[in-house]
């Protein structure tokens, strides 16, 4: 099994009660956005393909002891990476690239398989697929709060007493400017086209909802 498949299956393994929407879906759409944006913009396949998929590793951990995830997703990357055999250079690079992906924690990326990362996961918070993985994530952050008490501090709209609310609130805070924050020309096509929806959608919304008191 080539090292590729090795991390996919045990990123599988991970993430097959992942209870939000950093699911192994969300990995591998990542992973073919990435591949997208690396056929305009260039960047290493191997570092690109093994960054998508351990970006979000440790998401269980954050899930369980609260932190940073993708503090968490490097160093189980790392050592993951080590005891596969991967030689250091490319492990290095691949924990640098998923150290600085978290859209909340505003780090800069400094390669360009690093920016395209950062661009491929803030992608997938766009679109159809952002508006359903959004809605997903604040039902799933509702029931650990009142299931076993987790509380994600940078989510606190999905705790808001009116969904619609907190729903409205998330949508100004992150998705309407990430376009603003993507790196590479290619990302930012890919995001207007899905932002375009996002506005007719959440328009729509506001149509039906606005006289319910």
């Amino acid at each position: 099994m080539d090292l590729i498949e090795q991390t996919r299956e045990y990123v599988s393994e991970i993430l097959a009660d992942e209870p939000s929407t950093h699911d192994m879906s969300h990995i591998e759409r990542v992973e073919n956005v990435c591949m997208s944006i690396r056929e305009q913009e260039g960047g290493d396949e191997l570092v690109l393909r093994l960054a998508a998929l351990l970006h979000d590793v440790g998401i269980i951990k954050e899930h369980e002891q609260g932190g940073d995830h993708a503090q968490y997703s490097a160093e189980i990357a790392q050592e993951f990476l080590t005891v596969a055999g991967a030689d250091k250079d490319l492990t290095e690079h691949v924990t640098a690239c998923i150290r600085s992906h978290r859209f909340s924690s505003g780090l800069k990326a400094h390669t360009l398989e690093a920016r395209i990362l950062q661009d491929a996961d803030r992608i997938d918070a766009l679109g159809a697929v952002g508006i359903f993985r959004s809605l997903v994530s604040m039902g799933a952050l509702r029931a650990m709060r009142s299931t076993i008490g987790t509380v994600k501090e940078r989510s606190m709209n999905a705790y808001n007493e009116d969904p619609l609310e907190g729903f409205y609130e998330y949508m100004n805070n992150k998705p309407f400017k990430i376009l603003e924050r993507l790196n590479t020309g290619t990302a930012r096509e890919i995001a207007r086209e899905r932002l375009k929806l996002m506005h007719v959608y959440l328009n729509a919304l506001q149509e039906e909802t606005c006289c319910i008191k």
